[in-house]
């Protein structure tokens, strides 16, 4: 990658940038693939996968460096044409690999699907293999040049990004991958040696695997998905797929398909119709909504609905409606009584059926275009109403059912005003006990001291309700609801001043816990209430036996996870019934599982000197080095992170939030890396300047970032965007710093390799930790836990060897 007089070639780092873009554009692809065809929890392997091969090429380039830089130029040349065919070939094979995830959680069936998901790792390591060969023989290649390598290493990298989430607007998730082998052949005509050949290798490569990948077996939903079914069902109709980075949506017409409403069993006593045929909404094969049929809504089935109690309790409300379940939910609430509804919806697909479909043409009804905190900031409302289908219908939603977001709610109610909460009782009696310890944390937010007399709960077989009011209910308010729910079938849980004793002798829907340690569902003689029987120790912030077994604590801003209950401290227990967990809490064992292999690897590369001490010799102590590059690529993946959770919540959508956090961070961070060189002979003052900045902005963020984000969520959304990018420019610009200031502070010609794969194989460390940390101890650790990782690296900033200097 140098040119006769040693200079950096412009070909050389357009090649390097190529190779950048295309290996995180076909991660991104695998990760989506992975999200249709089986489950997105199991696309944390991707990340690992990616981040192993890339620290293990660099131990191979410590160790055979002589060899591989003799030959480095030509290998290079013809490393685009092995990466062709490394990539496609491995993903035909992964595509054809039988795991089904179903199957792990089975004691009986889990050793085989072992087998297949090490299978994943042989299919797909050599593509990030010979990529981390390739980056790692531009830095060896180009010593004298680290910043500028590292720049357009890092610049290709965010343009790799943008452009496959731009990608996925026109290409189904399937053909990914296949489309991004393209710019990688492209990189082989920029080649310094060899070029001609090497272009023909590449396009070589390129057509045959293309042959394959087209004319081959193509990739398949697998029949665990939602979507499977309704599909091949006989007659079944796909309507309209919508593509995008937020997910692939099929609409089906399919005579299966109704509203996802929870109906009394005593529909039919009371004359009250069944819920209407729809058409299904799915996104990556998961169901997240009915679609209204063209013609008028039939909502005559409202007032036997679980959701309709509040409109009883207070009649002709003013509505915030927070998810619209496609248009139906507007349809029951008008048909309730509703005087006005103000609806919110974060899902853009959902969005867009709304107000494509005409289902908000009733002047009684207003779409919003904010998020339900800011919404009920904005206003006031008798009734804040969340769906039942809404935590399910976008990632980033858990983000409303915190205490922050339910003391919101309450502060937006009128003083006799009721805060709806659904909750799924389906998997775990536990999602419901959680959820009242967050609405008793939502009160006492709202000046409420004693929570116990403004709780209501009830509930069905499959979901539950709580009812929260800043004012208590009243006796003639807990009459009307247990005279309804008799009427209906449906059971209440808690009011205050109930009798649990008398209360048991009428349970209308046998509800048993669920114990880990037993290894069964606990049941008895007679029908059971679990959320009953625990309610008024959650309300008071008692222990109970639920609290033993599962994490109770309340969902927060600083840990708005849902999905969350499991404690990892008992693994044990959770192993004996891994057949019984929700696919949802899936995500915390896999990183776990991510977590015990990134560690082995991460020793291997630790390994390194040992395995060629004389190479490693003329470096002096490499202590410092392994503290100061582990410390960078742990730190710098808590604070991306971070970032990317926190956007979420704030531009209401995941997969935007990621696009703008990964993109930029990894732009600004080049552009921290470009500008590196000017503190060449100053290396520690550059230093000082970059570890002085991050610890300034990771101290605002720590304190600022969720007062800011809640006085500027009312803004447009390219308006947040804006703020986002504003507040990250200097902050990865500095991130960009310490890398190439610490490789110039190193002996070149083993160091350098093993210290990129030193700081790869502590980011394949890094995504697992912050993911369990955000779970067990709040994404404010993650911050505290990067400044000092940055603190770190300051004090152990190598010491610069002989021939470093």
């Amino acid at each position: 990658m140098t040119d006769t007089t040693g200079r950096p070639a412009f070909g050389g780092f357009a090649s390097l940038f190529l190779v950048s873009a295309a290996s995180v554009g076909y991660e991104i692809a695998l990760t989506r693939y992975f999200a249709v065809a089986k489950w997105s929890e199991y696309g944390y392997w991707v990340i690992s996968i990616v981040m192993v091969g890339l620290a293990l090429s660099g131990v191979a380039v410590a160790l055979f460096r002589d060899h591989l830089v003799k030959w480095g130029a030509g290998l290079q040349a013809f490393l685009p044409a092995a990466l062709v065919i490394a990539g496609g070939g491995g993903y035909f094979l992964a595509t054809r690999n039988p795991f089904n995830p179903l199957e792990l959680q089975n004691q009986v069936t889990l050793v085989p699907q072992l087998g297949y998901i090490a299978l994943y790792y042989l299919d797909l390591l050599p593509f990030y293999f010979l990529t981390g060969l390739f980056i790692s023989l531009s830095f060896v290649l180009n010593a004298n040049r680290i910043s500028t390598v590292y720049a357009s290493d890092l610049a290709g990298a965010g343009a790799g990004a943008a452009a496959v989430l731009l990608l996925m607007f026109v290409l189904h998730p399937f053909t990914l991958a296949p489309a991004l082998l393209a710019p990688i052949a492209l990189a082989a005509l920029f080649s310094q040696r060899w070029r001609l050949f090497a272009g023909v290798a590449a396009v070589a490569a390129l057509a045959a695997t293309e042959t394959l990948l087209v004319l081959g077996p193509q990739p398949q939903i697998n029949d665990f998905k939602a979507v499977y079914a309704p599909l091949h069902t006989q007659g079944a109709v796909v309507m309209a797929e919508t593509r995008s980075p937020s997910g692939d949506y099929l609409q089906l017409n399919d005579f299966t398909e109704r509203v996802d409403t929870d109906i009394s069993n005593n529909a039919g006593m009371m004359n009250v119709p069944g819920p209407p045929l729809t058409y299904g909404l799915y996104r990556d094969g998961a169901r997240i909504a009915a679609i209204p049929r063209p013609g008028p809504l039939d909502v005559r089935y409202a007032s036997a609905t679980l959701a309709s109690v509040p409109y009883l309790l207070r009649p002709a409300p003013r509505v915030l409606l927070v998810g619209a379940s496609g248009g139906f939910r507007v349809g029951e609430l008008l048909s309730l009584g509703a005087a006005h509804v103000d609806v919110t919806e974060n899902e853009p697909v959902l969005r867009g059926y709304l107000a494509d479909g005409g289902r908000l043409s009733d002047p009684r009804v207003r779409l919003l275009s904010v998020d339900p905190v800011a919404a009920a900031g904005a206003n006031t409302y008798d009734i804040v109403d969340l769906s039942e289908d809404f935590l399910d219908s976008a990632d980033a939603n858990g983000n409303d059912f915190t205490a922050e977001a339910v003391a919101a709610y309450l502060h937006a109610t009128s003083a006799d005003g009721i805060v709806s909460l659904p909750v799924g009782i389906r998997d775990f009696p536990a999602y419901a006990l959680r959820m009242l310890a967050t609405a008793r944390e939502g009160l006492r937010e709202a000046g409420v001291a004693d929570p116990a007399t403004h709780i209501l709960v009830y509930r069905s077989a499959w979901n539950a309700r709580i009812l929260v009011s800043r004012t208590p209910f009243s006796a003639a308010r807990i009459a009307q609801l247990r005279a309804w729910c008799d009427d209906r079938s449906f059971d209440v849980s808690y009011y205050p001043g109930m009798d649990l004793a008398a209360s048991k002798a009428g349970i209308y829907n046998d509800l048993p816990a669920v114990s880990f340690d037993k290894g069964v569902v606990e049941s008895s003689a007679t029908a059971d209430d679990a959320i009953a029987d625990e309610a008024q120790a959650v309300i008071a912030n008692r222990a109970t036996p639920s609290g033993a077994a599962f994490q109770l604590t309340p969902i927060t801003a600083d840990r708005p996870y849902y999905y969350a209950v499991l404690r990892l401290s008992d693994l044990g227990a959770i192993a004996k019934r891994l057949e019984i967990l929700p696919q949802q809490e899936i995500g915390a064992l896999v990183n776990l599982a991510v977590l015990g292999q990134s560690i082995v690897f991460a020793l291997i590369v630790l390994a390194t000197p040992l395995l060629a001490r004389r190479k490693f010799r003329p470096g002096g102590n490499l202590a410092k080095p392994v503290a100061y590059f582990s410390a960078l690529g742990l730190g710098f993946l808590l604070i991306e992170i971070f970032l990317i959770e926190k956007a979420a919540f704030y531009l209401g959508d995941r997969t935007s939030a990621f696009a703008l956090i990964l993109t930029s961070m990894l732009v600004f961070s080049g552009v921290g890396s470009a500008i590196s060189g000017r503190f060449a002979t100053v290396p520690r003052r550059g230093l000082m300047l970059a570890t002085g900045l991050v610890l300034i902005w990771l101290m605002l963020m720590f304190v600022a970032t969720q007062p800011v984000m809640l006085a500027t969520l009312g803004l447009p959304w390219a308006a947040r965007a804006a703020l986002l990018l504003v507040f990250l420019a200097p902050l990865s610009i500095a991130l960009g710093l310490p890398f190439p200031l610490g490789l110039s502070r190193i002996e070149k010609d083993s160091q350098l390799p093993w210290a990129w794969a030193l700081n790869g194989a502590f980011s394949v460390v890094a995504t697992p930790v912050a993911n369990l940390m955000t779970r067990e101890t709040g994404l404010g650790s993650l911050l505290l836990a990067a400044a000092t990782l940055y603190m770190i690296s300051y004090l152990v900033f190598p010491t610069p060897s002989k021939a470093a200097s």
